[in-house]
């Protein structure tokens, strides 16, 4: 991310589609081709993961594996190109929304989808032969993760997705006999999982070819922290501070701030830094390994946390109790960076950032993050993401998926003196039906290397397009884009700007 380029923010999930959900069918392809034709460099989405199965928000920050994915993504029509359906099997399907997700309706039609597509892949018909051997050599190769994955899957399932610290005492704490039981009295379910992840990464790794062909690099997300209804917590406790009975000790959150007067309070389990340490870091290593074998360039999101996290006793109702404690810092980077290069992350260094952050982020040259709907508040002047005091090293968004969009930023966030002041950037007063490109015009050309610009800017939506509220649980990471919104004067439009600002 050293060279001046620019590229959309357009989560997987969002994608236009036949089936309820973006996935990595024919919708995917053509938006690589979209960015192409726009002159983009990259294309960034949100963690892939699979949201946890209990209390669930679908929310891709709150994961049940910090290594599987979300299999919701899997394409009906590559399915059935790879033999694994016939074409009766995508026929019938319900009336999905066009405009969200109701993951629960897309989650139950996928789940028949995919009991046909294994029992094709079981009897191992003509087809689906040749899928066999990736299928053993993908197994493999994952297995750090996927057999605890799997069974950990399997047993939530057959458990009806009971707390895994409520499972039998054996099997809760992860005894090799209770192992070897549930392997096999689930073989069939485990075996499901596996298949399932199995396609997904072949699915992805296809597309990620044909974005690279494009000259298009991907960016991806690894948030910081797990979900505690995880198959990394249940099978590696020991690197989270947990109970004798295996409930958090503490958990996660931050302090009150701009988007909550409480804090917000995650309740993801805190990491024992200490006891990562003693081995070498060697959970959060071949995490980022994996990461950078599916994406070019991954975001560090919560980038803070790793100098200091805020941390919140268990059991608390809000996030305002807890304090800040002392993060792994430099011993943990000079671990990453002596395997990975530095070039290929970058920092979520957003929120309240003091100075022990800015020194862990600059101590190794990581890229910050800027956003250009927080550069024109009161601290205007001396704001790092007021527009004119950009930096090279940073990644520039107009709004990341935390925010509001810009039109609904503009009419209904930004009060007078914001406005004015980014009048005084511009050099002249816009509209709101103008302010989206007036803005995207502005991040490119700043002095930022890299520009990465939300979809929902570029098509210049609303707030009913916004993909997150931060503190809230309903109605997030639902929007989609529709079909025909990718037009070519918006291909044109994007590309010429790209050129005309040397990106």
């Amino acid at each position: 991310m050293r060279k001046r380029a620019a590229g959309i923010l357009l989560h997987i999930s969002s994608l236009p589609s036949d089936f309820g959900i973006g996935d990595f069918g024919p919708c995917a392809y053509r938006f690589a081709d979209f960015l192409a034709r726009a002159g983009q460099s990259y294309w960034q989405v949100l963690p892939l993961n699979p949201p946890a199965p209990v209390r669930n928000n679908f929310s891709p920050y709150n994961s049940s594996s910090a290594f599987a994915g979300n299999t919701l993504f899997i394409s009906p029509q590559l399915l059935y190109k790879q033999g694994l359906l016939d074409k009766k099997d995508i026929r019938n399907k319900p009336a999905f929304p066009e405009l969200r997700v109701n993951y629960r309706v897309v989650a139950a039609y996928k789940e028949k989808l995919f009991n046909l597509a294994y029992e094709h892949f079981k009897n191992n018909s003509k087809p689906v032969v040749s899928l066999v051997e990736p299928y053993e050599r993908f197994c493999a190769d994952n297995k750090f993760w996927l057999n605890d994955y799997a069974i950990f899957t399997a047993v939530c399932r057959s458990l009806h997705n009971r707390l895994w610290s409520k499972w039998p005492a054996e099997l809760r704490d992860h005894k090799t006999s209770a192992l070897k039981a549930v392997k096999t009295q689930l073989a069939d379910a485990i075996n499901r999982e596996k298949f399932l992840q199995f396609v997904f990464f072949e699915q992805w790794r296809d597309l990620k070819e044909y974005c690279h062909k494009l000259g298009i690099a991907l960016i991806g997300d690894i948030p910081f922290y797990v979900a505690y209804e995880s198959a990394d917590v249940w099978s590696h406790p020991e690197i989270f501070k947990l109970t004798r009975a295996k409930s958090p000790r503490f958990v996660a959150g931050v302090p009150p701030d701009m988007f909550s007067r409480t804090g917000q309070l995650w309740n993801n389990p805190v990491y024992d830094w200490s006891a990562l340490e003693k081995t070498g870091y060697r959970w959060w290593l071949t995490r980022f390994e994996h990461n950078l074998n599916l994406f070019d360039i991954v975001r560090l999101d919560h980038f803070r946390g790793f100098a200091a996290y805020w941390q919140i006793p268990a059991g608390s109702r809000s996030a305002a109790g807890g304090k800040w404690v002392t993060g792994p810092g430099e011993n943990f980077f000079e671990k990453v960076f002596s395997r990975f290069p530095v070039s290929a992350f970058f920092a979520e260094d957003l929120g309240r950032i003091t100075p022990d952050v800015r020194a862990l982020r600059d101590k190794f040259n990581l890229a910050g993050t800027k956003v250009l709907q927080s550069g024109f508040g009161k601290n205007f002047e001396t704001s790092t993401h007021n527009p004119r005091n950009l930096i090279k090293n940073s990644v520039l968004f107009t709004g990341t998926h935390d925010n509001n969009t810009i039109k609904a930023w503009f009419n209904n966030e930004a009060d007078a003196e914001q406005k004015k002041r980014l009048f005084d950037c511009l050099g002249n007063k816009v509209s709101a039906k103008k302010v989206n490109w007036a803005l995207i015009k502005l991040a490119f050309g700043s002095a930022s290397d890299t520009v990465i610009i939300p979809m929902q800017d570029i098509l210049g939506l609303g707030k009913e397009s916004r993909m997150n509220r931060p503190a809230t649980i309903k109605g997030n990471w639902q929007w989609r884009l529709t079909g025909g919104k990718l037009t070519s004067q918006i291909a044109g439009k994007l590309k010429r700007l790209t050129e005309t600002c040397g990106r």
